[in-house]
């Protein structure tokens, strides 16, 4: 978001003990003398100040608040707007996520590239991907904001790992946390110069807050604007030089001078004098935590609605403060009960928020009903079956689809491999131009693991339809010729199933491409891109099923009929079980094992169920970005600051009764 009141931020040089030798900064030779590197300036000139350090490495200190990733949003625009055509591109990443031991630098740096922009996994004539080549051909610029977020057993090695490099680069940090690492480590970052962002002096609130305030009617000849913050400016300078209140040392930061001026100068009947209340803020910590408390709920006052492109009123979001700051809490408990915690809020990942039995029987339920109504609507349309014969069958076949669909899903949760990551791909024709993959491995990787699933579905059906007769005709369970027959059918069903599914995805992968280079530039752009992308799978799957069922079941019975006796299958039954398979399957498939799918069921309905988040999520968060509540990082959302994010987490904890408390992993 553009902000029509840009802070000062100003700096001073690191300390020494924090940077590296001048003459290595500088890449002198061995008993050169350096100059002195002149590092001083401002906001508008940090780009040029990057450009006068040799090694192209800089170091970013300072406490919370600072204006570190203010900075560094401000060096990329300024940077790109007087690249020169060799200049490498300066990318900004969320450092905090990555574990430097379990990925390389490198591998970290493409996959965060892959994520934000999908259509870098297309492969360059050396046969990586165009993020990989990116990377190695020395065009990309790091900027790596936010070290202190990475873990506090992992920042010496991610230090250690970044010393390994040469590779020019931005690195932002906390300075405690910094120091930490460099003193673990035993040396800072190689050829690294360094700046530390200083606090806002008084001067500084002089000028810039009361060009923030509303303009408040007074008397003839006096001036409104900057009324209500005269009397706050007048008692701190009147009492500079001797005991420093609270909101002094508060109003350091940018962070800090954000939030107050949103809940003061933006927000009518509020008196930034209050703040001055020792009895009620005794410290920093205390008014800190009332600016951030407050912060929600002044950016989610009532506003009037907004007119749409063609001159319409659109209909008003309000979404209450109360409610707003409940669902925002559930999404910062979201971050921190991952695996240790996090900044980026993934629309792909919410769903983990919820237990893992909760995931599987959201599995279990969603492919239950898929394949309970493809078989109904197939069944009464196309067979001689009475509807309490087919109502019966559709809930047997429902109920067995479920718990195999919801097996597999647990059992790939519990190898670690639960997660589904949007598609990078999209459908393309036969002859549209080649992706620059490895046809047969992906084909052979993608048919053995639904083999898997599609043989637990045959085998299951078999034992509904099994069921099935017993319930509505009458037929004994307990019979030779019964149980033959259903283990015969038990070994068809999931050749056939398997086989035929296996088949189906693995000649799906030779139809992919990467998106579009504008496909998914932002959170809702990917999300967009990956309906748009599982609405082709599905279109595609279904008749691809149906065909494949009704063939591989004719050959599947044509070769077992000598081995395991006379068997039936016609050709209006295999289009109608096919048909089955793949209205249920295809739909099953896209709602149990897509990133998309997981985001409706999990997202749209699951988690507004139980109201942690609103029904319209992704508009919510949309909502919540254009608020200043969220920025966005590629493709994902962050809070605007990681204090406001444990803020929300914390309070949010502290409001339900029985909550899992967060743990972290610590790692290293």
């Amino acid at each position: 978001m553009h902000d029509p009141f840009p802070l000062p931020v100003r700096w001073q040089d690191a300390p020494s003990s924090l940077t590296d030798h001048p003459e290595n900064i500088q890449r002198l030779p061995s008993g050169a003398t350096p100059p002195r590197l002149d590092l001083g300036g401002d906001l508008r000139k940090v780009a040029e100040v990057y450009r006068r350090i040799p090694s192209g490495r800089l170091v970013v200190l300072g406490r919370a608040g600072s204006g570190k990733s203010i900075l560094t949003i401000r060096f990329v625009l300024d940077f790109l707007e007087t690249r020169a055509p060799l200049d490498r591109v300066p990318v900004i990443f969320s450092v905090g996520s990555w574990d430097p031991t379990a990925v390389a630098l490198r591998d970290w740096l493409i996959d965060r590239l892959v994520r934000d922009h999908p259509h870098l996994t297309r492969r360059a004539p050396g046969g990586a991907t165009l993020a990989a080549a990116l990377v190695d051909a020395d065009l990309v610029l790091p900027v790596l904001d936010g070290f202190d977020e990475i873990a506090e057993g992992l920042r010496r090695t991610a230090l250690e790992a970044l010393n390994t490099t040469s590779l020019p680069l931005v690195v932002t940090s906390r300075r405690g946390e910094f120091a930490e690492a460099v003193q673990e480590a035993g040396s800072p970052l190689v050829w690294a110069a360094g700046i530390e962002l200083g606090d806002l002096t008084l001067d500084d609130l002089a000028v810039y807050l009361p060009r923030t305030a509303r303009p408040v009617a007074r008397g003839r000849g006096h001036s409104g604007r900057g009324a209500s913050w005269e009397p706050v400016l007048g008692e701190l300078a009147a009492r500079e030089g001797g005991t420093e209140p609270a909101l002094a040392r508060v109003l350091g930061t940018p962070l800090m001078i954000t939030l107050a001026r949103t809940m003061y100068s933006e927000a009518p009947d509020s008196d930034p004098m209050e703040m001055l209340d020792a009895e009620r803020f005794p410290d920093a910590h205390s008014l800190e935590e009332h600016l951030l408390a407050g912060f929600v709920p002044t950016v989610y006052r009532h506003r009037a609605a907004e007119r749409t492109a063609d001159g319409r009123r659109s209909p008003e979001r309000d979404w209450g403060a109360e409610r707003a700051e409940r669902w925002l809490g559930h999404l910062a408990h979201h971050l921190s009960r991952l695996d240790r915690e996090q900044q980026d809020l993934a629309w792909w990942q919410m769903g983990d928020s919820l237990p893992l039995p909760t995931r599987v029987m959201t599995v279990v339920v969603a492919s239950a009903m898929c394949v309970a109504v493809s078989e109904w609507l197939v069944a009464l349309l196309f067979t001689p079956y009475t509807i309490g014969e087919v109502l019966l069958l559709g809930s047997l076949m429902g109920s067995v689809a479920g718990l195999a669909f919801g097996s597999v899903y647990g059992l790939i949760a519990s190898f670690g491999a639960e997660e589904f990551e949007p598609a990078r791909v999209r459908l393309r024709l036969p002859g549209a131009g080649s992706v620059g993959r490895r046809p047969v491995r992906t084909f052979t990787a993608r048919f053995g693991t639904v083999l898997l699933g599609g043989f637990v579905m045959g085998v299951g059906c078999a034992c509904a339809l099994v069921l099935q007769r017993r319930l509505y005709h009458g037929l004994p369970l307990v019979d030779d010729a019964v149980i033959k027959g259903m283990l015969v059918n038990m070994l068809a069903f999931g050749l056939i199933f398997g086989a035929g599914a296996g088949l189906v995805f693995g000649l799906l992968a030779a139809l992919e491409a990467p998106l579009d280079i504008s496909s998914a530039a932002t959170p809702a752009g990917l999300l967009s891109s990956n309906r748009a992308t599982v609405r082709r799978q599905v279109l595609v799957l279904v008749p691809a099923l149906t065909l494949a069922i009704a063939l591989v079941g004719h050959l599947v019975t044509s070769l077992l009929q000598g081995v395991l006796g006379p068997m039936n299958w016609k050709v209006s039954d295999g289009l109608v079980i096919g048909s089955v398979g793949g209205v249920g399957g295809a739909f099953s498939y896209a709602l149990s094992f897509t990133a998309w799918g997981r985001w409706v069921v999990l997202c749209r309905v699951w988690l507004p169920l139980s109201g942690k988040l609103p029904w319209d999520t992704a508009a919510f968060l949309d909502d919540a970005y254009r608020r200043g509540v969220l920025r966005r990082a590629g493709a994902v959302y962050q809070f605007r600051h990681i204090r406001l994010q444990h803020h929300l987490g914390r309070v949010f904890r502290e409001q339900q009764s029985g909550y899992a408390p967060a743990t972290f992993t610590r790692r290293g």
